[in-house]
């Protein structure tokens, strides 16, 4: 009898998830969060105060797109979450004594512990009366703190505790801050998106029926998010307002987060963590150039945005990548014959 012929082998396949420019990327990300470190021992106050003002935007944006652009969850009310955060690490520096640093990172249980029960709250609604839910809670934070005297109402406190320490000293641990939020928020994200929960965020942003079809817990998915959306928009504010030594409910509740982060991800791609850092610089720079124009340079940015939305739903980003795939946080898994 003639022997059987075995079967051919199967091809060997490999998963690619990096790419080239994802580790440039990656070296680059690496060289400015040291040069974001240094730069209290060779930049002004004016130009540090600066850079922790775009740390800080690109951290709210890149919480909104996570929010919006994977879970599927529209707010306009994040600033309840970075001012309730500003707030407690106020309370704890200046009438606690406790560090005002260590305050920050204290202040986090504020955001996540608001967080649980806004979401019990609103999780049944949908699309805009998500949205409209969120900007009501955040109104209602904001008469709370207007109207309690314990935080000195609409007057705002001051965190008179930071004169304790050095312009030195304060500028160094701020950049640490700042330098930790990158990390967790975009470092973060990246991470997650190319976990095995990011596929199932993937899923969900393209299709939650579908994606529950399949196994993924949507419920339990979004509530997590959302969560963790909240705590990283509670270290932003509480980053930015102890830099600026000086807070008040009109400005840590003001509906202008909401709209900064809109305008950020909107403009440079949501869905997409590149997205978020494009649109933080052309913002940052916006603002730096045009915002004496007060009411005039805002209508431009609403057109913008509405532009944008209507003719780039991928943004900036998306609309550059349609010729070019220079993918800086690189998320896809390809199958590629191994030899």
């Amino acid at each position: 009898m003639a022997d059987t012929p075995s079967p051919p082998a199967p091809p060997r396949i490999s998963v690619r998830t990096q790419t080239l420019s994802g580790r440039l990327a990656l070296a680059i990300g690496a060289g400015l969060i040291v040069t974001l470190l240094s730069l209290p021992f060779w930049a002004s106050q004016g130009t540090i105060r600066s850079v922790v003002e775009l740390c800080c935007y690109i951290a709210i944006a890149q919480m909104w797109n996570l929010l919006a652009g994977y879970a599927g969850l529209v707010s306009v009310g994040q600033q309840a979450f970075s001012g309730v955060a500003a707030y407690l690490t106020f309370v704890l520096a200046q009438n606690f004594g406790i560090n005002p640093f260590v305050a920050i990172v204290c202040s986090l249980a504020a955001p996540a512990l608001l967080a649980v029960p806004v979401y019990a709250l609103l999780h049944r609604l949908d699309g805009p009366y998500f949205a409209i839910g969120t900007w009501v809670v955040a109104e209602v934070v904001r008469l709370i703190f207007t109207n309690l005297s314990y935080v000195n109402s609409g007057a705002g406190m001051s965190l008179r505790v930071m004169t304790q320490y050095t312009a030195l000293e304060r500028n160094i641990a701020i950049c640490i801050l700042c330098a930790l939020m990158l990390v967790a928020t975009v470092g973060g994200s990246y991470l997650l998106l190319r976990s095995r929960y990011g596929l199932a965020l993937t899923a969900m942003r393209d299709n939650p029926v579908s994606a529950a079809s399949q196994g993924v817990n949507v419920g339990r998915l979004r509530f997590l998010i959302f969560v963790a959306a909240a705590v990283g928009t509670g270290l932003a504010g509480a980053i930015y307002f102890s830099s600026q030594l000086r807070i008040t409910p009109s400005a840590a509740f003001s509906p202008e987060w909401a709209s900064i982060a809109i305008f950020i991800v909107m403009i440079g791609g949501i869905g997409t963590i590149e997205g978020v850092l494009v649109g933080a610089l052309i913002y940052y720079f916006a603002h730096q150039w045009f915002g004496a124009y007060g009411a005039s340079y805002l209508i431009v940015l609403g057109i913008l945005t509405m532009v944008v939305a209507l003719y780039l739903r991928g943004g900036l980003w998306g609309f550059f990548s349609r010729f070019v795939e220079i993918p800086w946080f690189p998320t896809r898994r390809k199958l590629e014959p191994r030899p």
